[in-house]
């Protein structure tokens, strides 16, 4: 299973919520989907599942052509939508006994509902009303829901959401286990997350792809962008001199004698600061250069 977008645009009126947005996700991918509120995110993952019509370009999942009405791909994607729509007044094992039934499981159902429920960690919870279920259980029950006929895709939006950390780690390995056979796309807003599960990134700003790049190749590319550098000294520097050192774009005081200096460019920026120092008769007591991660990353491309 595999999804592709080709040059995908959607208008709300004269607001273009996407601009011409393509990318691919494989089998076997677990890709993250990330970007700030109001980016598109929510509104690219109903296009792919054929909730909605983009306004022009295409959507393939498994070379068939998403659209609205199109139950072959319905069939084919797992989809848990961001506020989890649930029946409460349904027990939990009969929601899921319905939903597979929508689904034409065929004669297994009841040990496809086990299954899920056991891996899902809904075992105690079976026979309750979901409308009784505290948050976290409930998402669980939507995790289940999008797996009960064992697609060969899964959207994912904000699937750990209102969970604890226990119940967190136990989603990330179901995730990680299924993402070995099935095409995944997650979006979070929870970075220790992609840091954790995902293989590949990719970041929508204002409707527009941003970056779309393995996880590990990011941080190389940002780095090729910005440094930052926390260095300590003696006493005050002169502000403007070190504002004006080298490719230096910003410093900021962040407490007596210590700074954080932001430079541009691949160029280590920390003998140059040695250089500074000696010049202007400091010592320098620490200095400490920031290893990206993935919300430096975000923000950054974001704008944040």
């Amino acid at each position: 299973m595999s999804i592709v977008v080709q040059e995908v645009t959607k208008l709300y009126g004269e607001q273009k919520a996407l601009d011409n947005v393509s990318f691919e996700v494989k089998t076997g991918e677990i890709v993250a989907f990330l970007g700030p509120n109001g980016a598109g995110k929510t509104t690219m993952m109903r296009i792919i599942t054929g909730f909605i019509p983009a306004t022009s370009g295409s959507v393939f999942v498994n070379g068939i052509k998403a659209s609205e009405d199109n139950t072959e791909i319905k069939r084919n994607i797992g989809y848990l939508p961001e506020n989890n729509p649930l029946y409460p007044e349904m027990y939990v094992r009969e929601y899921l006994g319905f939903v597979a039934s929508i689904y034409k499981s065929g004669n297994s159902v009841k040990k496809q509902i086990d299954n899920i429920i056991e891996i899902t960690g809904l075992t105690t919870e079976q026979k309750k009303k979901i409308g009784s279920l505290s948050k976290g259980y409930r998402q669980r029950v939507g995790i289940a829901q999008a797996l009960i006929h064992n697609p060969g895709v899964l959207i994912l939006d904000e699937a750990t959401s209102g969970l604890d950390p226990n119940q967190i780690i136990e989603i990330r390995n179901l995730i990680r286990d299924a993402g070995r056979q099935k095409t995944i796309l997650l979006s979070t807003h929870i970075m220790q997350e992609v840091e954790a599960i995902c293989d590949r990134v990719i970041i929508i700003d204002n409707g527009v792809i941003v970056i779309n790049e393995k996880k590990s190749d990011i941080y190389s590319i940002i780095k090729r962008q910005r440094q930052i550098v926390h260095v300590e000294f003696d006493r005050e520097p002169d502000e403007q001199a070190l504002k004006s050192l080298g490719n230096v774009v910003k410093a900021r005081q962040v407490r007596s004698c210590l700074w954080l200096v932001e430079a541009e460019g691949e160029e280590d920026i920390r003998p140059a600061l040695f250089a500074f120092a000696v010049s202007n008769s400091l010592t320098v007591l620490s200095l400490k250069k920031e290893e990206s991660n993935l919300e430096e990353v975000f923000r950054h491309l974001t704008g944040g």
